[in-house]
């Protein structure tokens, strides 16, 4: 599908693997041009100049853990220098480790707060002028279903994205006039590493094994299997594009059913 997105440029944060991986390609294949950053710097390369290779897109790759202030002026630095502009903002991050509450101190809460709060604030400090200057953007927040029903030993991810639920909502709101849209999708059980690591540390608390968590987690999913990053990647590409204009404030599970509220 064209969504209209060429020649649009986009940040996406955390995107050498995973979903922020799955995020970029489909931009790419729109004709997105590519601001890409994460901490390890073999990957990122790995991924800009395969994105590249693919798609004929501009890739800038800037090595940078998106928690430190520094960081973040410099990634957006690289895509001012580069493009001039970011039209579209992708925020993600690989989240807090798992465990109950008594296995984390207070340094592990502090640590949450900065790569998984703080990052979207500094990220979106850094663009929105830009975007409400040019009367056009889009924000867009990597969130979770534990947003919505809390995730079994998951409090810190469960805690701090609920954080990030709220300033985007608020910020949303504020920026609507400038044709700034914000909005979160919240990844459900997908593969990934991030997964395939709470699997382990499940297995391993709980005296099972990691194939037995995965089933376990099918079971509860209405589809009866785990998503794919490119599936979590076409909405984030919809949200992106014109045709998603009047969509702000909005929190959008890609779950495959398991959220079972309402609303």
């Amino acid at each position: 599908m064209n969504l209209g997105l060429a020649g649009k440029v986009a940040l996406v944060a955390a995107s050498s693997r995973g979903l922020g991986r799955a995020v970029a390609e489909e931009l790419a294949r729109e004709g997105v041009q590519l601001v890409l950053c994460a901490r390890g710097e073999d990957a990122l390369r790995e991924t800009a100049d395969a994105i590249r290779a693919a798609s004929g897109v501009q890739v800038e790759a800037v090595t940078a853990d998106v928690s430190r202030p520094a960081d973040v002026a410099r990634v957006t630095e690289a895509a001012m220098r580069t493009f001039g502009k970011v039209d579209i903002l992708v925020t993600n991050g690989g989240g807090p480790p798992a465990g109950p509450f008594e296995s984390h101190s207070a340094e592990a809460w502090h640590d949450a707060v900065r790569q998984t709060l703080d990052s979207v604030v500094e990220l979106t400090r850094a663009v929105l002028p830009g975007m409400k200057a040019r009367r056009w953007g889009r924000i867009i927040n990597v969130t979770s279903i534990a947003v919505k029903q809390p995730v079994d030993n998951l409090i810190l991810s469960n805690s701090v994205r609920a954080a990030v639920t709220g300033f985007a909502r608020t910020l949303a709101n504020e920026v609507a006039p400038f044709g700034v849209t914000v909005n979160n999708v919240m990844p459900g059980y997908t593969r990934t590493k991030r997964v395939d690591d709470l699997a382990a540390r499940n297995a391993s608390l709980r005296g099972t094994s990691p194939e037995s968590e995965v089933a376990a987690w099918e079971a509860q999913i209405p589809m009866r299997r785990l998503g794919e990053p490119a599936e979590f990647a076409a909405m984030v590409a919809f949200l992106a594009s014109d045709r998603a204009s009047y969509t702000t404030g909005a929190s959008i599970p890609v779950d495959g059913g398991w959220i079972r509220s309402l609303v």
